[in-house]
């Protein structure tokens, strides 16, 4: 008896070790996991009930789900806010992406994935749904050869497995090359408290949510710190310090001290000094540049990436000015000698067109090349390293493939991200506009009077990118004055209404898509309604001469949900001074198949000049 007894207390005590070191192990386990997972993460796992809405939180690598059920997906959100533990690490999106077949992927109304109907775009077929900005190619046409090398990997990544497939949502991490101070220091971008915007994936029986985490741009270059940066030494470097000035570079430092000492001008028949940052210098330089500017365009280069533009669509600006320049009498030139700015004759989207299926860093190198034969025939780049040449694209992806080996050209860019590649100073920033008629381009221009303009705000378009489902998440249907609204159908009546909006509202929301730029920009201006700009970091058009905040409103990504709060503190008074304003600026934006006096082909060349002047030393 008493040896199984003893036998009996130690069979107990040893269980209770063994609970014990277990309870140990777990507990140390658990405590590891916290302290290794970057903050944010988390491996919490909920159970839902079947046939009930089924919850799957991404806060790191880890989701759950016991949803067997084939199901059709449909997005109407986005995500809100991701920080990352140490430093920002740059704009951290999120994509879904569907593995097998886009095409099983679809969206409410307000959120097309098989076709966009967005004023922006064209239709695309089997479209993916990106919340990223330049991380995927945009055409389903295209293969992972799109993708560059230098470009952001993955952090984490969660697969949520239904019957049609896999969807992955994909947590970005950031590229090599940090965001560009905004001032003359480095100023150390810090964390912003975690905000939660959800998406949402459903059907007809159930419902899917996944409420995942993004960060907003903690520290965005404000309006008042793009004029700063403005008003800072031009931008230099060796390459563009020739070893001595040319006879026309020494005609271009004449001009510049005739611009400076401008003769004080208050006011100029059709022209409105409180549009621009100095009307008298704008009027000595706009002067001077008729009179002297003289360009020499290439004649190297094959169509149709060369010489041959393309003047209708979304990216029509550098379109119409190669047609313009290169049919220009006044001020292009056949002897090189004679010129004082050189025009390099691609249009970046008929590159990425008949290139299609190659990386950006297979476009970067056919431009490299392509300079190497410029360079080769003419000694004019390597005078100046390519100071005194300029390009005009539209493209997305212009500033990536133009700034390694055309970084040192005046860039007029539609994609002017001051966060990026884009240089204040040098670059100059390109107008989007979305040419329908390249008979009229002009058509349908104007808008109501201020007193039967009912609608506070309007915006509609597709959801490209992550800031127009934030933008939708807040305002949709919220307010009767904020006709805030996903895409439009693309037939002839929608179009109608979309214009009608707009002359209609007293503000227009200027959205970013997948880039900073948008063509909204210049069509608020065509029909005489007050732009607001939404897009963190973006370098207005002509921004070197015009006083933005005189006639559009900058509002912040982070400031989407008191937007409306702002547009009502405007006082009646502000709103219509800008309104009239914008009325003034209407001409600055308009493309004429002859170009006249203060026109878009004029203000894109007085850009060029007036930016390569200001690097010229006296």
């Amino acid at each position: 008896m008493e040896v199984a007894a003893l036998t009996q207390r130690l069979c107990s005590f040893e269980i209770r070790r063994l609970v014990l070191m277990i309870g140990v192990a777990v507990v140390i386990v658990v405590v590891h996991q916290c302290f290794e997972l970057p903050y944010g993460k988390d491996f919490y796992f909920s159970p839902a009930d079947a046939g009930l809405a089924s919850v799957v939180t991404l806060l790191g690598n880890d989701t759950s789900s016991n949803d067997s059920e084939t199901r059709k997906f449909d997005v109407v959100g986005v995500v809100g806010v991701m920080v990352n533990e140490t430093d920002v690490l740059g704009l951290e999106e999120f994509e879904l992406e569907k593995k097998k077949d886009a095409s099983n992927i679809t969206v409410q109304k307000s959120f097309p994935v098989g076709i966009n109907r967005s004023e922006d775009d064209k239709p695309v077929e089997g479209k993916i749904i990106d919340f990223r900005d330049d991380s995927v190619p945009r055409d389903s046409r295209l293969g992972e050869s799109n993708k560059v090398e230098n470009d952001p990997k993955p952090i984490s990544a969660s697969e949520f497995q239904n019957g049609d497939g896999i969807v992955s949502v994909v947590a970005q991490g950031a590229g090599t090359d940090s965001p560009e101070a905004v001032s003359k220091g480095d100023i150390k971008q810090t964390t912003e408290p975690l905000q939660f915007v959800s998406v949402t994936l459903h059907d007809v029986s159930s419902m899917t949510s996944i409420s995942t985490l993004r960060k907003w741009n903690p520290r965005p270059t404000s309006i008042s710190q793009m004029n700063s940066l403005l008003l800072q030494s031009p931008i230099s470097s060796s390459s563009m310090k020739p070893r001595r000035y040319s006879t026309r570079d020494r005609e271009l430092q004449s001009a510049k001290l005739e611009i400076e000492n401008a003769h004080i001008t208050r006011d100029n028949p059709g022209l409105s000094a409180s549009i621009f940052r100095n009307l008298s210098k704008f009027i000595r330089s706009y002067d001077l540049m008729e009179q002297k500017l003289k360009v020499y365009v290439y004649t190297e280069g094959e169509k149709p990436i060369f010489h041959q533009p393309l003047m209708r669509g979304i990216y029509a600006s550098e379109g119409w000015f190669m047609k313009l320049i290169e049919g220009n009498k006044k001020y292009s030139v056949r002897d090189p000698r004679k010129a004082h700015l050189f025009y390099l004759p691609f249009d970046s989207h008929m590159l990425r067109l008949k290139l299609n299926g190659t990386s950006k860093k297979g476009l970067e190198m056919y431009l490299k090349r392509y300079v190497g034969v410029i360079a080769k025939k003419y000694p004019f780049w390597n005078r100046t390293g390519g100071s005194d040449h300029f390009l005009v694209a539209c493209h997305d992806w212009a500033p990536r493939i133009t700034s390694k080996y055309m970084g040192s050209c005046i860039r007029s860019l539609c994609n002017a991200n001051v966060a990026r590649d884009f240089k204040i100073g040098k670059d100059t920033s390109l107008p989007v506009t979305y040419i329908r008629s390249v008979e009229d381009p002009l058509a349908n221009l104007g808008g109501k009077p201020a007193s039967e303009r009912s609608i506070l705000a309007f915006f509609a378009g597709g959801m490209h990118g992550y800031l127009r489902p934030i933008l939708l998440h807040y305002w949709e249907n919220k307010e009767p004055d904020m006709k805030i609204f996903g895409p439009m159908p693309r037939d002839i009546e929608s179009k109608r209404l979309y214009r009608e909006y707009m002359k209609s509202s007293k503000y227009c929301i200027c959205a970013r898509g997948y880039e900073v730029h948008t063509p909204r920009v210049v069509e608020a201006i065509f029909y005489e309604c007050v732009p607001v700009i939404i897009s963190d970091n973006y370098v207005p058009p002509f921004f070197e001469v015009f006083n933005w905040e005189t006639f559009s409103v900058f509002i912040q990504e982070k400031d989407i949900p008191n937007l409306r709060n702002i547009l009502m503190s405007i006082p009646d008074e502000k709103y219509l001074m800008m309104k009239s304003e914008v009325k003034m600026v209407q001409q600055h934006f308009f493309w004429h198949k002859k170009p006249v006096k203060y026109d878009l082909f004029h203000m894109i060349l007085h850009s060029v000049w007036y930016n390569r002047i200001l690097q010229l030393k006296k």
